[in-house]
């Protein structure tokens, strides 16, 4: 199970009411904050829309066309 938490006062606080339970190993990895990088929206905002000649109905198709599944 993955938790998430922030470190306070030298300690690890978990966020949320889920803890593990006492005397559990746990493993902590340091996390970069999601602040730290643009959203993918930003990162891709040059090519949204830039694609020609798709069907009107790929993005709720998208399995018809790519794996032949039936259509929605």
């Amino acid at each position: 199970m993955t938790y998430r938490g922030t470190v306070q006062g030298g300690v690890v606080v978990l966020d949320g009411p889920a803890v593990p339970a006492e005397g559990t190993v746990v493993r902590v990895e340091e996390v970069s904050s999601s602040d730290d990088h643009p959203a993918w929206t930003e990162v891709f905002k040059d090519l949204i829309g830039a694609a020609e000649g798709l069907p009107e109905d790929l993005a709720e198709n998208h399995d018809h066309y790519i794996h032949g599944a039936p259509k929605k």
